[in-house]
């Protein structure tokens, strides 16, 4: 997508749409003539005017409001959108980037191919702007350069680097939102949504320099929404289609096309290589399973991080078959693979100084004549022994033995991403995903990566007596515990008997992996939750 750095005054800026952000509480003339003072000047008094106008729309700023109000001839842009921002305190990327998604559903069906951002956020600080100036018209000085003035004195806490940080943060979220708000999947429609816009969209920014950290922002933020929406495309795309075998195919197309390593190994590959526990889950499935295996490798690399994704591309519950009722999501099971995937493309295209090996463990989990049956017994990678007492406990036994490979890759910290339990959605519903992990530090960096990128995590325990659970009387360990009780820290504390010490992190992402409608910048389906923590940890906290 196209964007660029407004230079011009409000009233001049040649725009579709003007979307302008108003803090709850404030005073919309003063905001207005803040931005540009010609615009209070005069007999017309526009700003008073639209003040007038949100007033009768009820407009006071509050988060999510939106009016839409004619600029009257006064400005060169065709409409002028108010956006309520919330409590200026709370002012967050996130905020910015609900509204760019929230903007882009909105005008989905619009032929327009400009709109442009009024960048309040570019202030360090929110003055409050309820309370109009009493006993004189407003200064000939506008707000902007007021704040200016006072920052060259010294009168901001924040720096001048840190400012134009906060200003590139919600540049990049602005851009995320934007992208994955206009995101749609219609590859098997016959009639495709004719109203949708198809045109090239060109995003400015109005009120902010142009930096190459405000530009790098923008290119950022456009690489992560486009990995996310592939991730989406590889969600939304039927088990039929995206079997073990397409799945690694966009892996190699993504290698290719990002110079990363890739292998793909199939099922006698990995049958030397001891992945019982992998191998029991494809046997009944007549699609072939595949063992991803991508790697990045930094030229100053300062540690390595393997990332590793669930890749179950259809999970009927083999033998212990799922009820009917919603199993046709269940294509959304290798949503960690998808992640994984995503991720990737990301750091192929921006090359951090970190390396990362990318694994997915991809087959389809069915009730063949060949299937795995409950009490049946499996040897993993590590060499312990499963007892099989719940075949639709399946992503664990898999991400078993892709932890145990990856262990073994000489990495410093592992990261897997699995739709594992439905017990996390009763716990967390659909706005949080579940992290547990062995180490705490890893855990906090994930949850502070989440929060930046707009993914929420929220940590669950991983208490010792968990693993009473998990103990067989004929077998080191079965695959599932206690069922009813802690399931979502019981599967974890499975699969931490497979990172051999490593600092390890798991991330169940089966609530907000999946929405039945659109909320903000994730749509209805496949959300591809997990792309953008994993990139924001890896870019900013590895």
């Amino acid at each position: 997508m196209k964007y660029k750095f407004e230079t011009a005054a409000l009233s001049k800026i040649k725009s579709d749409i003007i979307v302008v952000g108003v803090f709850q509480g404030e005073d919309l003339g003063n905001v207005i003539a803040g931005i540009d003072q010609s615009l209070a000047n005069g007999s017309g008094n526009f700003a008073a005017s639209i003040a007038e106008a949100a007033s009768h729309e009820a407009f006071q700023g509050k988060a999510s409001q939106v009016v839409s109000l004619p600029t009257y001839d006064n400005l060169a842009c065709k409409k002028l959108m108010l956006v309520g921002l919330g409590n200026s305190k709370d002012f967050k990327p996130a905020v910015s980037r609900k509204i760019a998604a929230n903007m882009a559903r909105r005008f989905s069906n619009s032929t327009m191919t400009s709109i442009c951002f009024v960048g309040r956020f570019a202030q360090e600080e929110h003055e409050d702007t309820s309370k109009k100036r009493k006993k004189s018209q407003p200064s000939s000085k506008s707000a902007a350069a007021e704040k200016a003035s006072a920052a060259e004195k010294g009168g901001s806490d924040k720096s001048a680097g840190d400012k134009e940080s906060d200003v590139a943060q919600h540049l990049r979220a602005l851009v995320e939102g934007w992208n994955l708000g206009r995101y749609s999947f219609e590859k098997y429609k016959s009639q495709k949504d004719d109203k949708k816009s198809k045109a090239e969209i060109t995003l400015s920014f109005a009120g902010i320099k142009e930096t190459k950290l405000a530009s790098k922002a923008c290119s950022v933020g456009d690489t992560i929404a486009s990995a996310t929406n592939l991730a989406r495309a590889l969600i939304a795309e039927p088990a039929s289609y995206m079997t073990p075998t397409r799945l690694a195919d966009e892996a190699k197309r993504i290698a290719k096309e990002y110079d990363l390593s890739c292998k793909v190994l199939d099922s006698a590959q990995v049958e030397k290589l001891g992945m019982g526990a992998f191998l029991g889950v494809a046997k009944g499935a007549d699609e072939p399973a595949k063992f991803i295996v991508l790697k990045y490798d930094a030229d100053k690399s300062k540690k390595t991080v393997a990332i590793i994704g669930k890749g179950i591309t259809f999970d009927s519950g083999g033998l212990s078959l799922k009820p009917a009722a919603g199993m046709e999501h269940m294509k959304y099971d290798m949503s960690g693979a998808a992640a994984v995937l995503g991720a990737m493309q990301v750091i192929g295209d921006l090359k951090p100084n970190v390396s990362v090996l990318g694994l997915i463990a991809a087959t389809e989990n069915m009730p063949g004549s060949n299937a795995l049956h409950p009490g049946d017994v499996l040897t993993s990678m590590n060499g312990k022994t499963i007892e099989v007492n719940n075949t639709d406990a399946e992503g664990r036994l898999v991400l078993a033995d892709a932890l145990t490979y990856a262990s073994r890759q000489n990495v410093d910290e592992m990261i897997d991403l699995a739709t594992l339990t439905g017990a996390v959605v009763t716990a967390l519903g659909r706005v949080a995903a579940g992290i547990m992990g062995s180490n705490q530090e890893l855990v906090d960096k994930l949850i502070a990566a989440g929060k930046d990128a707009g993914e929420n995590l929220w940590q669950l325990p991983l208490y010792d007596e968990y693993k009473d659970s998990l103990k067989s009387d004929i077998a080191d360990l079965k695959n599932a515990g206690s069922r009813g009780e802690a399931a979502s820290s019981s599967a974890a504390m499975f699969l931490k008997e497979f990172v051999d010490g490593k600092p390890w992190a798991h991330l169940d992402i089966a609530g907000p992996g999946w929405l039945d409608k659109d909320r903000d910048e994730c749509n209805k389906g496949g959300t591809a939750f997990g792309v953008r923590t994993i990139c924001q940890y890896i870019l900013n906290y590895a």
